[in-house]
């Protein structure tokens, strides 16, 4: 019996004995595999193949949102460009509209009405400008005015007065000597001079393209009004240089109210530039009209001029005024001389109707080469403010540098 309990193992070597046993007995177990090897019946290679389309459809659902976020931005551009171009459009209707009016107005009263005094009517529509500006400014305060310097007003007002007072004086001298058609003929040379001086002053970028555009359109009008029979050397001479000087004053004003530092809007032009317009206009009339009128009172000793009929003239004058410098306050110049070769085909309509005068099949072809230029310039500056648009949102969409 002792010697049986002796041979008997202990509890801690049978414990021993009965682990190694039961690891022999269990199955090895393979090496860590992939999530595709490990299930046989491809569940586990589903479960890998929809974690992955998850991230698939992840990838596609961002791509589409920002293909979605840029068609969208790109319609908010266009947008926005439509609508100013509308509101352009809309000014430059009511520009030509009242271009024209002045025009066959000015042509009525110093060719018709018996009022052969260019600089007195010019100066009787800036004393009327400057009056009623006055009364806005000042006393209904419904405008509030800029409170220019001497200085200020010395060096970007005056400047601008002057070209404004040759331009006046010249364009309607020359309605005493010349025909609105064949005026109009010569007013077709102001989108090649403005665009020339811009690009001089840096104002226009210069383009082969753009000039040869505004070259079809000038070329156009100059068709359309050909075969002028009453022609005359100075009225041809001042309306020359009406042509310069208005050219050089519309890029003084766009440079006054787009690019300098002064807050002038339509009224307050009118309020600082037509008083000294009228002091600048004072000096030819007084060597020049003066004497006639006094010498013509002399003779009939009374005054046969309507007052109702200049001040009607002096208000279309004033609401003119008022409209230019609105306009070129929003669009470029050059834009405002294209616009003006339509306003010149309208007046060359008119006064062939009011004159009884045909339109020959020369002109009807000069006039659609003129619309095709105008229609191409203005199709190809809509096309350059969409993408400068869409160029100015995506800048300012764009997230900022990050910070270290």
């Amino acid at each position: 019996m002792d010697d049986l309990t002796s041979h008997e193992p202990s509890k801690r070597t049978r414990r021993r004995f009965e682990s190694a046993l039961s690891t022999r007995a269990r199955p090895a177990r393979a090496p860590h595999t992939s999530a595709t090897e490990r299930r046989s019946d491809g569940s586990e290679g589903r479960g890998a193949t929809r974690r992955i389309g998850l991230f698939g459809m992840s990838g596609t659902a961002s791509t589409s949102a920002s293909a979605s976020a840029t068609a969208t931005a790109s319609d908010a551009a266009a947008s926005k460009v439509i609508v100013k171009a509308l509101e352009t459009y809309t000014y430059v209707g009511v520009w030509i509209f009242l271009s024209a009016a002045v025009i066959l107005f000015n042509k009525y009263i110093l060719s018709v009405y018996g009022f052969p005094f260019p600089i007195a009517l010019t100066m009787i529509h800036m004393g009327f400008c400057s009056t009623l500006a006055f009364v806005i400014v000042r006393w209904l305060k419904w405008v509030p005015s800029s409170n220019l310097s001497k200085e200020t007003y010395g060096k970007k007002i005056a400047p601008v007065a002057a070209l404004f007072a040759v331009s006046l004086w010249a364009s309607n001298t020359a309605y005493i000597y010349l025909s609105v058609a064949f005026i109009q003929m010569l007013k077709a040379l102001s989108p090649v001079t403005v665009y020339c001086v811009g690009c001089v002053i840096g104002l226009e970028k210069y383009s082969h393209a753009r000039l040869a555009n505004l070259g079809v359109v000038t070329l156009g009008v100059m068709i359309s009004s050909f075969g002028e029979m009453n022609f005359h050397l100075f009225g041809f001479i001042v309306q020359i240089v009406a042509v310069l000087a208005e050219a050089c004053r519309i890029l003084s004003v766009q440079i006054i109210l787009g690019k300098a530092n002064l807050k002038l809007n339509s009224i307050t032009t009118l309020y600082y530039v037509s008083p000294a317009c009228f002091v600048f206009l004072s000096v030819p009339f007084a060597i020049l009209e003066l004497p006639k009128i006094a010498y013509g009172l002399e003779i009939t000793h009374s005054v046969h001029y309507s007052t109702g009929i200049m001040m009607a003239n002096a208000m279309c004058a004033f609401a003119l005024n008022c409209a230019i410098y609105l306009l070129i306050g929003r669009t470029s110049a050059l834009t405002l001389n294209v616009a003006g070769v339509v306003k010149d085909f309208i007046l060359i309509l008119i006064s062939s109707a009011l004159f009884e005068a045909p339109i020959s099949s020369t002109q009807l072809v000069g006039f659609s080469i003129a619309a095709g230029g105008v229609f191409y310039y203005n199709y190809s500056k809509f096309k350059e403010a969409l993408a400068a648009q869409v160029s100015a949102d995506a800048k300012a969409s764009a997230p900022g540098p990050e910070k270290a």
